[in-house]
């Protein structure tokens, strides 16, 4: 005799990315896009906290007159867009994303992705506690700076839509306008705006200074190469299960902004960088900038389109992991296993 049930056991070829109302989301076997849990393992293998990095020596050298008055300009810069930046993308997830992704292995991640951004958010909480930093100017920032204000109001003009009642992705207008949220936030906000800002702290740790500070930013570097694979994977599968939303006025809509966004990171690099530091210059940024615009751009299926240079080679090695030191092997706290917890 067959239990009925059986019958409503979820089927691997009914699963859907989207738009899937008719699979239970809440069973996640069997899996059908493997890279989604593959992104989890990742990430969870990543884990870290940022209280587990030292900051003495980066508290002494801020005390101290080792820094140019250009050179904290740019930490604190990066500090304020960076705080925020964080909230975002983790408001985004659970407000924006997680809802309308009708996936269980892809929630999965999300689940996994907004934790790491609350511990990035927490980061910056550490770094200006460390450094006795004024807590308000840090984290009002976005509100107080124009070059940093620019982008999050761009991204929050992307999410706007999203976030009102009743929207939903079971029309066409509905369903692109979520593809054009996961291309915002991916390729956009956490694939060109962040790295810029990578650039110049992790400068700083080349030269063994703030080494705490660039530490945070290299597991912070690591978890966001993670977030934009898992990203640019989920919006070539919303493209591949729903072809019709890929068209030809909707390509150029969003290369006008990758255009835009490009332009808004040139302008944050200039307020940045008004002097040259350790090497860089505000202009280097254009090529930077437009150059990984221009790998984005390939890895969601369209053309490069300024083929600019790229003026920061070093930047290659240290996101190509395979190729870098294990930045765990620094951490100063080792977790307790399940089995030796103690409360």
């Amino acid at each position: 005799m067959t239990n009925a049930g059986t019958e409503k056991r979820v089927k691997v070829k009914d699963k859907r990315l989207i738009n899937c109302n008719a699979v239970d989301v809440n069973q996640l076997m069997p899996l059908k896009y493997k890279w989604a849990w593959e992104h989890y393992l990742n990430g969870c293998a990543n884990h870290w906290m940022p209280t587990e990095v030292p900051m003495g020596k980066d508290i002494e050298t801020w005390k101290s007159n080792q820094l140019s008055e250009d050179e904290r300009r740019v930490i604190m810069r990066n500090l304020g867009f960076f705080s925020t930046a964080e909230s975002l993308v983790g408001n985004n997830i659970v407000l924006a994303i997680f809802k309308h992704i009708t996936n269980p292995e892809a929630r999965q991640y999300l689940l996994r992705q907004s934790f790491e951004e609350a511990i990035h958010t927490h980061t910056f909480h550490y770094i200006v506690e460390s450094l006795a930093l004024d807590q308000g100017e840090v984290f009002n920032m976005y509100n107080e700076v124009n070059s940093i204000h620019a982008k999050d109001a761009f991204e929050m003009k992307i999410t706007e839509e999203i976030m009102k009642p009743g929207f939903t992705t079971e029309t066409f207008e509905g369903a692109q306008k979520f593809l054009e949220n996961l291309i915002g936030y991916y390729i956009i906000m956490e694939g060109i705006f962040f790295y810029s800002g990578f650039v110049m702290i992790l400068s700083f740790n080349r030269q063994n200074k703030m080494t705490g500070i660039g530490e945070q930013f290299q597991y912070i570097l690591r978890d966001e190469t993670v977030h934009l694979n898992f990203g640019i994977d989920l919006i070539n599968g919303v493209k591949e299960e729903n072809p019709e939303l890929w068209t030809p006025e909707f390509q150029a809509h969003i290369l006008d902004l990758i255009r835009q966004a490009v332009e808004l990171e040139v302008l944050y690099a200039q307020d940045c960088l008004p002097k040259g530091i350790l090497g860089l210059t505000a202009p280097m940024f254009r090529d930077y900038v437009q150059y990984i615009a221009d790998r984005r751009l390939e890895r969601i299926g369209l053309k490069a389109i300024y083929r600019s240079r790229n003026p920061f080679p070093w930047m290659s090695e240290t996101i190509d992991l395979g190729k870098e030191k294990n930045f765990f092997e620094t951490r100063v706290n080792e977790y307790q296993s399940s089995s030796a917890l103690t409360w």
